[in-house]
């Protein structure tokens, strides 16, 4: 049941982010773009729309801010596999942006998904309010810039040459700010576009987005290449501290799976109609992509 809801919502967002490159001008960046946005889980895109059902939000109306942070989530990842960040030459098993085509319409491709997903939030089919529109832009643009994403993804820079491994809370704020971030606003986008008290999908998306790194630093010691779809090993190939080299294999395996119990727990508000954030939550650390 869970599967078939997450890629119903996947094959939704991914229409969405299609169409709305069609017609567009006909080069490589625009190719790229939709090479980039093409596959992938889209579990931001749905722990936007599974939020916003809460509120009685049809997908035909979620399904725009979903796209906009998958957007986001896609260009992110195009920058990310360049030479000058993580250097990867794999993504969703297939060659990286930079890779299939070269650093410029990399670096191209990824500025134009950002800048995507803020026409997806201020087009009046994402709400009819131009306030809950504005909210969504201002807070998608802390969560993905210098307060957010951004800011994690420096600090990462930073440890590389930081010339010692990162203690377990410097781990934590680094990945609270470059995962975390995207994923709390996924989730407290239902209810933004609900104007409702987003403190209850704050807890719960907080929790989700530690127990996702957690479980994506297992993947990288556990992991298939052929299932994750990217290089493993990566981190322990570059001395990087993880979740796992500082709390051991099994220690990361139940850190993980207390989160997601802290992030069932934060779900009480809701009842039996957040029983699917609630599966969402425990397919992040089952997920063996």
């Amino acid at each position: 049941m869970f599967q078939t809801q997450l890629k119903a919502a996947a094959a939704r967002i991914e229409a969405r982010l299609m169409t709305s490159l069609e017609n567009r001008a006909d080069q490589p960046v625009t190719h790229g773009m939709r090479y980039a946005v093409a596959g992938g889980k889209r579990l931001r895109g749905f722990l936007v729309m599974e939020g916003a059902a809460l509120y009685g939000i049809g997908p035909e109306q979620s399904v725009h801010a979903a796209a906009a942070i998958e957007a986001v989530h896609a260009y992110s990842l195009v920058h990310d596999d360049m030479p000058c960040m993580d250097d990867d030459d794999l993504r969703r098993g297939q060659p990286t942006v930079h890779v299939k085509w070269d650093d410029g319409t990399a670096l191209l491709v990824g500025d134009a998904l950002q800048t995507l997903a803020f026409e997806f939030l201020a087009d009046e089919s994402c709400h009819p309010d131009p306030a809950v529109r504005i909210d969504l832009v201002a807070t998608m643009a802390r969560a993905s810039g210098i307060d957010g994403m951004v800011l994690g993804q420096a600090q990462d820079i930073a440890a590389e040459t930081a010339g010692r491994p990162l203690t377990l809370d410097e781990i934590t704020e680094l990945q609270a700010n470059k995962t975390g971030a995207l994923i709390r606003w996924s989730a407290e986008a239902g209810a933004r576009l609900g104007q409702a008290d987003i403190a209850p999908l704050s807890a719960y998306s907080t929790a989700l987005g530690l127990a996702f790194q957690i479980a994506d630093d297992i993947l990288d010691v556990e992991g298939d290449v052929a299932k994750t779809g990217k290089r493993v090993q990566k981190d322990a190939d570059a001395g990087k501290a993880t979740f796992v080299s500082l709390l051991g294999l099994d220690g990361a395996k139940a850190r993980a799976k207390a989160l997601v119990e802290e992030a069932e727990d934060a779900l009480a508000p809701f009842g039996e109609k957040a029983d699917t954030l609630r599966a969402t939550a425990r397919f992040v650390i089952a997920r063996e992509t």
